[in-house]
């Protein structure tokens, strides 16, 4: 008779780690195939998030071909349990690929006589050659976008005479880059007023820093709305929404008047949906647009730079 060999438990959890850390390293390189120009230009923190997934997966690799003889049931739950948690680690990093930007964006990275164009690892910045140095605009990405998905939107802001600041997150997520307005302030002293606006996740993580900085008299919010009521806030605000939307959706849109400041200005974008607010591609469970992409920028752009103007001449 054939013996019949019981399945060795430290082995099968062996294969199973060489094949998560095989999984990670697929991840990190289709990470970098697909959103190199979001890595690339983003905030460090994913592009170490990437290399320590790298490295951690070397060592696995490395690790596994060894015989551990040490036995015990703690051990192996131990093991079960790091293996669950390398499997969720590995949708983590591959759920955080940031969306590239795409062109005119690109194009608009570029400084003219008109707007110098300054990029640091942790913002984007456009000065006027021309304009009031005591007003800014501070604005936050949508989540998982590359701020530079936004130069082509934001650009006439700054080429009416405002300086504008767009924030890389951490990890693309607006709440890990709450100290991210701080550091502008610091940045830029002579401004002394400011416009806070944001996409999406962003816009409301914009109108939390609206509500309570005192240096802040407008938020422009791009396919979003607060998370709170900040209708008491003493702030102009502008809300832009676009009408097939799939994911901030007007009738959300139409939830948050209650929770804005009295006057607050809704422009409606016809046609647009959530990812023509920037230029990164399309976004899962959006809304399909009916509206041309240029002409939807332009429209956004015009309210943007419309409430900007109004705070600046009413200072």
């Amino acid at each position: 008779m054939r013996a019949h060999h019981t399945p060795d438990p430290k082995r099968t959890t062996g294969r199973i780690s060489r094949v998560c850390a095989l999984g990670a390293l697929a991840v990190v390189v289709w990470a970098c195939a697909t959103g190199w120009g979001g890595i690339t230009h983003g905030h460090p923190a994913y592009a170490v998030l990437l290399a320590l997934t790298t490295l951690l997966s070397i060592g696995v690799l490395i690790s596994a071909g060894t015989r551990d003889h040490r036995r015990g049931r703690w051990r192996m739950a131990g093991r079960i349990i790091t293996v669950t948690l390398a499997i969720v680690g590995i949708a983590v990093v591959g759920w955080l690929r940031p969306h590239s930007a795409t062109d005119p964006s690109l194009t608009a990275m570029t400084s003219s006589p008109d707007v110098t164009v300054t990029e640091t690892a942790t913002s984007i910045t456009f000065i006027p050659a021309d304009g009031d140095e005591r007003v800014g605009l501070f604005f936050q990405p949508g989540a998982l976008v590359d701020a530079r998905a936004y130069a082509a939107t934001l650009r006439p802001v700054a080429e009416s005479g405002t300086t504008v600041v767009i924030a890389k997150q951490p990890l693309g997520i607006a709440f890990l880059a709450l100290r991210a307005f701080d550091a502008t302030r610091s940045a830029h002293p002579l401004i002394d007023e400011w416009v806070i606006g944001g996409h999406s996740l962003g816009g409301t993580v914009a109108a939390q820093l609206a509500a309570t900085e005192r240096t802040v008299s407008g938020l422009i919010l791009f396919a979003s709305y607060p998370a709170s009521d900040i209708s008491d806030a003493d702030i102009v605000a502008l809300s832009v929404f676009g009408t097939r939307d799939g994911l901030s959706t007007p009738n959300k849109i139409a939830a948050s008047r209650p929770d804005l400041p009295d006057g607050t200005e809704f422009v409606e974008i016809h046609g647009a949906s959530h990812a023509q607010f920037g230029d990164y591609g399309t976004q899962r469970g959006d809304g399909t647009p009916t509206i041309d992409d240029n002409d939807a920028r332009h429209q956004i752009s015009r309210a943007a730079v419309d409430i900007v103007n109004a705070i600046v001449t009413t200072r």
